[in-house]
């Protein structure tokens, strides 16, 4: 199903682009609010929330005025975790949830997350059904003066979305004792991260919490664990903690200084699930999952299913089979039994309370060995030079050289305009050399 504004994560791409502007963002918010407001299910309430690009005071207002105009009721809670909205989208009993962001881009980008009343990401269905609506006569959507909607700033947003956060677990759940590095890549969570680690009573050193519009996700967070790698060293802590520009993703660093990327923090968590017998059915990873976790899970006797790129579609297949673990290797990690989306700060409290009696992060992860796997990302002005007969040809080789030794996986980015190419096997010198037979070809 062919989208035309809508990717793997909502819309995204380059600021005062030909779709993240002030006239398309008002015409999302009045295709969006036509939509929800058509399903009468509600009251028509909306609520926004975003991250700390500078990009966000022109967007915002933009898409308000859109919303307001299809007659929807909105509030806006300023810089708050994709997955607070999520969570408050359900709790207020709201249409709609919108995050303005571009997650783990630099500021140059940004973009539009979409919710459904029940705090989960919009179906292909629904993206297409807002699409259409998106290209009428705007004059057909707009509401008559007197329905126009309400607009309102809700200062609470961070405080009531850590109180559900922390409803998840027992009552005398602390961090006393533990010296905790978060990394909140000047984004999103910048506020909420640390506020909670410190009310759970942990020694907490914070960075990437003075964002200035420009800084988001610049040399920092999930996208540049170095420097919770150097901080933890630094400061003898027992736990690193990075978050992306909205706070959905997390990589960790254990006391030892080993970065934990998402495919061991699943892992482990599927292993402690699954002794707690909180583990149903089995765990979701993506096409990019290292074929080590798979050959874990199948060692443990965990069921594991690949889904598409995107932690909306990990949903999607956990939903299907009924699973309630899933996520990616960039730290996209789904808890089904407490959040509908990706959420950092949850998947840490999920951890910190597993290793809160004193056991190192190092004895929690690291659960298992894996495959050497090359990730290329290479800038391209058009996606679908990936379709070319050269290119294709080019795939085809390294797939037949490949055979039967690992795996090849050439795709498009559904956030930027890169050309992903992912590569694993144990014969490291054919790996280097089949992933630069694709890459010459695409430059």
């Amino acid at each position: 199903m062919t989208k035309k504004y809508f990717g793997t994560d909502g819309i995204r791409g380059a600021i005062n682009s030909k779709n993240i502007n002030g006239d398309m963002f008002f015409k999302f918010g009045l295709a969006s609010g036509t939509y929800f407001k058509s399903q009468k299910k509600r009251k028509q309430i909306a609520i926004i929330a975003k991250d700390t690009r500078l990009s966000g005071y022109s967007l915002e207002p933009a898409l308000v005025s859109g919303l307001a105009s299809a007659g929807m009721h909105v509030y806006t809670l300023g810089p708050l975790p994709t997955n607070g909205l999520a969570m408050l989208t359900k709790s207020m009993r709201a249409n709609m949830g919108i995050m303005i962001t571009a997650s783990h881009n630099t500021h140059h980008d940004n973009g539009l997350k979409l919710f459904g009343p029940d705090g989960m990401k919009l179906s292909d269905k629904i993206e297409k059904k807002i699409e259409s609506l998106i290209d009428k006569k705007i004059s057909k959507n707009l509401s008559t003066p007197e329905k126009l909607g309400r607009v309102k700033r809700l200062e609470t947003g961070t405080k009531n979305y850590l109180k559900i956060l922390k409803r998840n677990f027992i009552k005398d759940f602390n961090l006393r004792g533990l010296r905790i590095v978060i990394d909140c890549a000047n984004g999103a969570g910048y506020k909420a991260g640390p506020e909670l680690l410190k009310s759970l009573g942990a020694k907490v050193i914070a960075i990437g919490i003075e964002p200035n519009g420009l800084n988001i996700n610049k040399n920092c967070g999930s996208t540049y664990p170095k420097k919770i790698k150097f901080a933890v060293k630094k400061y003898k802590a027992h736990l690193g903690i990075a978050l992306d520009g909205d706070a959905d993703r997390i990589i960790m660093c254990d006391e030892m200084g080993t970065i934990i990327d998402g495919d061991q923090i699943i892992a482990a968590l599927a292993s402690r699930w699954k002794k707690k017998k909180m583990l149903k059915g089995g765990v979701v990873g993506t096409l990019m999952s290292n074929y080590g976790l798979e050959r874990f899970f199948k060692n443990e006797q965990i069921k594991f299913v690949r889904a598409n790129v995107g932690d909306r579609y990990v949903k999607e297949k956990m939903r299907k089979n009924n699973f309630n673990l899933g996520g990616e290797q960039s730290g996209h990690i789904i808890l089904g039994k407490f959040a509908t989306t990706g959420d950092g700060l949850l998947v840490a409290l999920e951890t910190l309370f597993a290793i809160r009696k004193g056991r190192k992060a190092s004895s929690f992860f690291n659960k298992f060995e894996k495959i050497p796997q090359i990730l290329k990302n290479i800038y391209v002005k058009n996606k679908d030079v990936i379709k070319k007969p050269e290119v294709k040809r080019s795939i085809k080789l390294a797939e037949k050289l490949m055979k039967d030794q690992g795996r090849i996986l050439v795709r498009k980015s559904g956030t930027e305009s890169k050309i992903r190419i992912m590569g694993e096997s144990e014969n490291k010198k054919l790996l280097k050399r089949c992933i630069e037979i694709i890459s010459k070809k695409i430059k």
